[in-house]
């Protein structure tokens, strides 16, 4: 048996064996990245492994045993090139901050990200610092990258297509500028409350204003109710996608007015039920009195985001007396940001979600849908002169897109900045979808009570 063993290591250890393996990995990969270009690089390999003409690993000498720390050198090089194609190709980490996509993902969750699923991004902004998204350590603003090469969007062969209600990771479409002090709010929605002077020229409450790639914007997670040729719409905080209502997620939570009999929620209870204190003081900061002259007695109203199962089980506490939907229906200032249209996160639609290929036809009412699109996503120069439309100089009444887009909703309905507010994302903004729960941390409670141990290691499921 030790013999076999020899005989195996002995095997491995031969440079023809080594060079085929390394070869056959290589040429897999090139294959998969469909740049064919790269079998340049077998020149190298080759030598690397047996003519040896060129030492590719300067930092080392030939023919002497490396020291401690040239083999801590070479075990650091070797790790950070594998561990950033693992984090290229395959799967990220990655942190829900907000809550969103609460219940389904709570906030302190650490997940693990599948890019092999829809396929991998090729990088369109390669040269950045290792294990750094968008930003160094330590610092406010100073760029983890620069943009020295880019390279056009491309996307290699996953195992499929997204589908509906899958929980997906992006780059958040509206991110390509942002204020540095105000980072998880839009740069364009900021523009249109305080006015682009101020935020451009208050740096105090803004920071500076910085320009970020696609790839390097501020990674979101939603749920992707809506793909490429569908019509969404909601009514009554109800989804129909093509006329259908959406089916409800278990963990899915809206907001509700809930009102007492005059006495108030115990927030210990509300805390037993799975209620962050954020939301409980977000029911305290909402809560108000009303009196009936009639009975001579007051009831507490609170707006609470709660579950259906939530909202059974508050349904059945003593001093409540009612639990309803707080259906928004005043205007609010959603996508399209068009002043002629009356939309909110609650009555919202219809839109159809622009497909790769299809031919869309243009009117004034219709283009501040299509807008951004057109003009940023698809780099085409868009004027409206004289009430006509004009596409790179030519008028047009006609446009036919270039990719696909998606209609992202977080499950934490009424508290969730989504494509209800910044409209579609595109196709060259996925970068994934969540694989499983590694970690998950309750920032209302103190180590180790904070730990939450049944969300460890569990596998995320759009079905949620």
């Amino acid at each position: 048996m030790k013999q076999f063993i020899t005989n195996i290591k002995n095997f491995f250890k031969n440079k023809w064996v080594k060079f085929i393996i390394a070869l056959l990995i290589y040429v897999l990969w090139v294959i998969w990245l469909e740049n064919y270009w790269f079998f340049l690089g077998v020149p190298i390999i080759f030598d690397y492994y047996i003519t040896k003409k060129v030492n590719w690993t300067p930092w080392k000498k030939r023919g002497k045993k490396p020291s401690k720390i040239i083999e801590w050198i070479d075990a650091i090089i070797f790790a950070v090139i594998a561990a950033s194609l693992i984090r290229i190709f395959l799967i990220e980490a990655y942190t829900i901050p907000t809550s969103s996509m609460e219940k389904t993902l709570l906030v302190g969750d650490y997940l693990f990200v599948s890019k092999y699923l829809y396929g991998p991004r090729v990088p369109m902004t390669p040269l950045s610092f290792p294990f750094v998204h968008h930003t160094m350590p330590f610092s406010e603003s100073a760029k983890s990258f620069v943009e020295w090469i880019k390279w056009p969007y491309k996307r290699l062969k996953g195992i499929r297509e997204i589908q509906r209600n899958d929980l997906v990771v992006f780059n958040f479409p509206e991110g390509d500028t942002v204020a540095i002090k105000r980072q998880a709010e839009s740069y364009y929605e900021l523009c249109r409350i305080y006015g682009r002077n101020r935020v451009w020229n208050d740096k105090l409450n803004f920071g500076e204003i910085v320009v970020r790639p696609v790839d390097k914007k501020e990674n979101y997670i939603k749920r992707c109710v809506a793909i490429p040729g569908d019509t969404i719409e909601i009514r009554h905080a109800q989804v129909y996608i093509n006329g259908k209502p959406q089916k409800h997620f278990e963990h899915m939570q809206f907001n509700y007015e809930v009102i007492t009999n005059g006495l108030p929620l115990n927030t210990r209870n509300l805390q037993r039920i799975g209620i962050s204190n954020d939301d409980i003081q977000f029911a305290l900061s909402t809560q108000y009195q009303v009196y009936d002259s009639l009975t001579n007695t007051f009831t507490i109203h609170y707006i609470i985001p709660l579950t259906k199962k939530q909202v059974n089980i508050i349904k059945t506490y003593p001093n409540v007396i009612s639990v309803k939907l707080y259906e928004i229906k005043e205007r609010e200032n959603v996508f399209p940001q068009d002043s002629t249209i009356s939309y909110n996160r609650d009555n919202f639609g219809p839109i159809w979600v622009p497909k790769k290929g299809a031919t869309v036809k243009l009117t004034l009412k219709n283009l501040p849908i299509f807008q951004r699109i057109i003009e940023v996503y698809e780099n085409n120069k868009l004027n409206v002169i004289n009430g006509k439309i004009f596409i790179n100089g030519k008028e047009t009444d006609r446009y036919t897109f270039k990719m696909n887009y998606y209609f992202m909703m977080g499950d934490n309905r009424h508290n969730s900045q989504d494509s209800r507010f910044w409209g579609f994302v595109p196709e060259d903004h996925i970068v994934g979808t969540p694989l499983f729960i590694w970690l998950s941390l309750d920032k209302d409670k103190s180590f180790p009570n904070n730990i939450r141990f049944k969300r460890l290691f569990k596998i995320v499921d759009s079905s949620w």
